[in-house]
């Protein structure tokens, strides 16, 4: 079972990798829906993590094979 550290530190690499191989991908960072908290349930957890390191793997995926759409749908 991964810790939330595993998981911070996974997302950290693939965040990275966009930043300095892909930076045409860095203004979708801030627009993914999975980095808002939510009002009723702000702290965040493993499922949030691991979410957020899904749309972060689609979206560096999908824009390796090129394909049209690249955002991630929540």
């Amino acid at each position: 079972m991964q810790t939330e550290e595993d998981l911070n530190k996974e997302i950290l690499t693939i965040t990275m990798d966009i930043v300095k191989n892909h930076p045409e991908l860095s203004k979708y960072l801030d627009e993914m829906p999975v980095t808002i908290p939510n009002k009723e349930n702000p702290e965040i957890t493993l499922k949030a993590l691991k979410a957020y390191r899904h749309s972060l793997t689609t979206l560096l995926s999908k824009y390796e094979q090129g394909h049209d759409t690249i955002v991630p749908k929540p």
